[in-house]
């Protein structure tokens, strides 16, 4: 994983795979969004933001999703306008869920996967989930609110061993 940055005001995550090869079942990963009040940053998210869908206030949008990662390139897409997010909000986890309809499926068994964070044309974060190629679904990035500089961005390379379902509820535990 590489990158750092003070001051994130909208960044795009971006996620990408190859297909899954002839005649076994489509590799499925979804990019999914926990935001976390900041009365509760490491409890429950207070909304999830996966599979084609948007926050209540539409600050963060999944706006491309694939089921084949069939494309090129990057094939999903999440925009998180983080300036935009009621003063309530402290934190927001970004990870990745794989599908596991046809069998458990980890990074590890999915060629080329990657995922990329940007703001505007400036790269900000890039992970290849080589760190947890043994898991089912991993948190890549989160973005906690600080009152001098705005947004703050840090990686946050976290294998999990669940299904997308419960990914969502245990994603943003606070971590030994």
């Amino acid at each position: 994983m590489s990158g750092l940055n003070k001051g994130v005001g909208k960044a795009e995550v971006t996620l990408k795979w190859d297909p899954s090869p002839m005649g076994t079942p489509p590799h499925d990963l979804d990019l999914v969004a926990g935001v976390y009040t900041a009365d509760a940053p490491y409890g429950p998210p207070d909304y999830l933001v996966h599979f084609d869908s948007r926050s209540p206030d539409g600050t963060i949008t999944l706006h491309r999703d694939s089921r084949t990662g069939q494309g090129f390139g990057y094939d999903e897409a999440m925009t998180l306008e983080l300036t935009r997010l009621a003063p309530r909000y402290a934190r927001v986890v970004v990870g990745v869920a794989i599908q596991q309809g046809g069998g458990r499926l980890t990074f590890g068994q999915v060629a080329h996967t990657g995922v990329l964070v940007r703001e505007g044309y400036t790269d900000l974060l890039e992970d290849d989930f080589a760190a947890v190629a043994d898991a089912t679904a991993a948190t890549v990035a989160e973005f906690t609110r600080d009152g001098v500089e705005g947004w703050t961005l840090r990686p946050l390379s976290v294998g999990f061993d669940t299904d997308p379902r419960d990914f969502g509820a245990q994603m943003g535990a606070r971590r030994a």
